[in-house]
């Protein structure tokens, strides 16, 4: 049976906090509200767009649901026309899912990005591989660390979870992996502290490393 590889997206595969965090910076500074930094962003992500915008409120605005609403639409608005301004692939990412497509590995994405941003920067960024499935978030399936959508990803591929393994850059990420069953690889690279990784099963600091975990 081939093996599955699940990549989260942001933090994993792109490395898309400038887009993210420019785009909530606008809708903030629309509203008069204070600002964040890219490095704060980068501790607000990673649970949905919702969560972040309730991060990036002010505790009061936050509270209100209304207003996160009215602000997560105005939010998703500018993104969505900004959503590649800045982003890349992080270094050796396009190099490792080349290798690994040739290799025959089974390929999937599972993000708690809206699914349109999902699909459009893995249709720009990796458009000559054929993933199994590009998860994003969807009303279908609960967000990460909820196991649902990588339960589904390996119901489409065909493939039991000893044939599967999880790549992420977060603690979501591991324990929607450990709800799942099934191993988890962090990357080092991505948008959280090393600190949180360390319930992984392997941390990989560079892709030659991510290459050789995933061939184990």
């Amino acid at each position: 049976m081939e093996k599955l590889v699940i990549f989260d997206l942001d933090g994993t595969l792109l490395n898309t906090i400038a887009d993210l965090g420019t785009a909530a910076n606008h809708t903030l500074q629309e509203l008069g509200l204070p600002q964040h930094t890219l490095d704060e962003y980068r501790l607000m992500v990673g649970n949905g767009m919702r969560k972040l915008i309730m991060r990036a409120l002010p505790d009061q605005k936050a509270a209100d649901d209304a207003f996160v609403d009215s602000t997560l639409a105005a939010f998703l608005e500018y993104y969505a026309d900004h959503i590649d301004v800045h982003t890349t692939p992080y270094p050796g990412i396009p190099e490792l899912i080349s290798a690994l497509s040739t290799q025959g590995y089974r390929l999937a994405v599972a993000s708690n990005k809206i699914q349109a941003g999902a699909e459009k920067l893995i249709a720009r960024f990796f458009p000559e591989t054929d993933f199994v499935a590009v998860m994003g978030n969807s009303p279908v399936y609960p967000l990460k660390p909820d196991a649902a959508v990588v339960e589904y990803i390996m119901s489409k591929a065909e493939t039991d979870k000893a044939h599967t393994v999880m790549v992420g850059d977060s603690g979501t990420d591991i324990q929607t992996a450990r709800n799942a069953g099934i191993p988890i690889i962090a990357v080092s690279w991505g948008f959280r502290p090393r600190h949180e990784l360390t319930a992984a099963d392997n941390i990989a600091d560079n892709t030659n490393q991510l290459l050789n975990l995933i061939e184990k």
